[in-house]
């Protein structure tokens, strides 16, 4: 197996951590906002993060990386009905941490990958909610995600003939600690009937689409969406 330098956002929990121990046999690198296991401390809601985290991975995996997956992010309810300010300020954090400093961390693998003229491979985990929408209270969510899409979409098409490839994963209700918050804040069991499978999906589910991504999908699959949401949505 040929090793390869991973850096993977958001490990500290859920599906990162998941994607975290389904690269294992990898020199992975994990990123959480407080550090900790061996982990890279990053706020990626403040300006210069992402480039200062991705330097920091850089240097400890060498000055080489092979595969970025970005998967932090951050889901917060925003009514309507809060005072302007607020919402506004939800709107631009969520912004800033689900969508911007990916787009940051993107930028700088492509160019990475171009320099050392070998490719690299970037997976962005989305989420059903890029294509469906989602709640009144989630719409800013739903946004910074579908501007995911887009982004990878680009990468996809526009750094291919360099073997710079971008794939994007969209889950939709997963079992994590946000997904349980969210669960319970629409009704707990009675959203699953939404879901023909008969329930959310797994962490090791959609690690497990990353993975692949990473490590095994076919160079001709970039710009590739692959959706684990039991059903919800289907494209």
């Amino acid at each position: 197996m040929t090793q390869r330098n991973i850096l993977v956002t958001g490990t500290s929990r859920g599906i990162g951590r998941a994607i975290f121990d389904a690269l294992g046999g990898h020199n992975v690198v994990g990123h959480s906002t407080r550090g900790g296991d061996g982990e890279i401390a990053a706020d990626l809601d403040r300006p210069g993060a992402a480039q200062a985290l991705w330097n920091a991975a850089l240097d400890r995996l060498g000055g080489r990386i092979d595969v970025l997956v970005n998967n932090a992010g951050i889901f917060e309810a925003a009514s309507i009905d809060l005072d302007h300010d607020e919402w506004v300020g939800v709107w631009e954090r969520t912004m800033r941490v689900n969508l911007t400093a990916s787009a940051e961390l993107c930028r700088l693998a492509v160019r990475h990958f171009r320099e050392r003229e070998d490719g690299g491979r970037i997976v962005n985990v989305a989420s059903r909610a890029a294509y469906r929408g989602d709640s009144p209270q989630h719409w800013h969510y739903a946004a910074s995600k579908a501007g995911m899409m887009g982004m990878t979409k680009s990468i996809a098409r526009g750094f291919a003939a360099e073997n710079v490839l971008a794939f994007a994963v969209c889950p939709g209700f997963t079992m994590t600690g946000m997904a349980e918050d969210y669960l319970a804040s629409r009704g707990g069991e009675k959203l699953l009937a939404d879901i023909p499978l008969g329930r959310v999906a797994g962490v090791d589910e959609v690690a497990e689409t990353v993975r692949w991504f990473a490590l095994d999908a076919p160079a001709s699959s970039t710009g590739a969406v692959i959706d684990v949401n039991g059903a919800s949505y289907v494209r």
